[in-house]
């Protein structure tokens, strides 16, 4: 039961792994399955709520944006945190899953007919040179033939030549649009960047962090509870900014007090990409919630009802992320070793 779902949410986990963006993973997906899983029995509330809340993975499964970001201004390593966010990108999709299994028992949705071995062949045929990405970036990545940036490149040209000459899905004519669109969202990423940055310089230079840092340890706090206080500011941060900006302006100030806690640095990392996950997927500038608005047709008060009963999933998954650090820790520690 559920089936069609289920496997929704799967092909949002593979879609994250080749994007790195929850928006894109709920275009990309939704535009595609909602409509499908409408026509198979779904209420159409039921479907946005799984994909807007599924689309957040694009965040946590690597590569991710928000990671590179992170690393960017805490200078940890890339490769670290993105084996760190293997395990709960697979753990969080497992509890969707779940959540819409016990859930559609309730629909009593048919499950749509089987499809031939034929029909599989030529569904993995037409899709091959698609999930070829997916090789090249996570292939090229843990395999250190290229750095994340270089991925990004190398899959662009790629993504460009089957776009262009195999799948003609893009015109010619159309690339001159899509460059300057391109052009657009890097510059004004830069911006962000590049202030984000000199605040960073500037909390560094007057020893802000450290001075904090020093007042939380005078004050007695444990590790588990500056973690919550981390989860509360970020929660509540997630509301109104937009996970980039969230990371550059808090990692700075959060990642010194951290070290001086013993948190390893990696775990605050994925604990701060778990949160924004949520703010995502939360009112008043919740990217998934516009996104999917647009996707469905539906109003933003009706995605927003939608979306939310499956936020208790995602904060039960913050909590499990929080206070089990082996989740994020175990699979870095084996390949690179500990680094705190």
């Amino acid at each position: 039961r559920g089936g069609l779902a289920i496997a929704s949410i799967l092909a949002c986990m593979l879609f994250a792994a080749v994007s790195g963006s929850s928006p894109a993973t709920v275009v990309a997906i939704g535009s595609i399955v909602i409509a499908g899983m409408v026509k198979n029995g779904y209420p159409k509330e039921f479907a946005a709520g799984v994909i807007c809340n599924a689309g957040t993975l694009g965040i946590l499964i690597p590569p991710s944006i928000v990671m590179v970001v992170y690393c960017a201004v805490t200078e940890e390593s890339v490769g670290r945190i993105f084996m760190a966010g293997v395990i709960p990108g697979l753990l969080l999709g497992l509890m969707l899953m779940f959540a819409v299994w016990w859930r559609a028992g309730k629909l009593k949705v048919k499950p749509p007919p089987k499809a031939s071995a034929t029909e599989v062949l030529v569904a993995f045929k037409d899709s091959m040179w698609g999930l070829a990405l997916l090789v090249i970036i996570m292939g090229g990545i843990y395999g250190g033939i290229f750095t994340p940036t270089e991925a990004a490149a190398v899959s662009a040209v790629y993504a460009l030549v089957v776009a262009v000459f195999i799948y003609r899905d893009l015109r010619m004519k159309q690339l001159p649009h899509v460059f300057l669109d391109a052009a657009r969202t890097t510059v004004m990423l830069m911006f962000i960047v590049g202030n984000a940055l000199l605040f960073a310089h500037v909390l560094t230079t007057e020893r802000i962090p450290q001075t904090i840092a020093e007042q939380i340890v005078g004050m007695g706090m444990t590790p588990w509870m500056f973690l919550l206080v981390v989860n509360i500011i970020l929660l509540v941060a997630g509301n109104f900014m937009e996970p980039t900006g969230i990371i550059l302006i808090l990692a700075p100030i959060f990642f010194p007090i951290s070290k001086q806690l013993g948190i390893d640095p990696i775990h605050l990392g994925v604990l701060m990409v778990v949160n924004m996950e949520i703010g995502m997927v939360t009112p008043p500038v919740g990217l998934n919630l516009f996104v999917t608005s647009g996707v469905t047709g539906m109003n933003l008060v009706q995605v927003t009802r939608a979306a939310l009963p499956w936020l208790m999933v995602l904060l039960t998954f913050l909590v499990m992320v929080t206070y089990i650090p082996a989740i994020t820790l175990t699979l870095p520690d084996m390949i690179f070793g500990k680094s705190l």
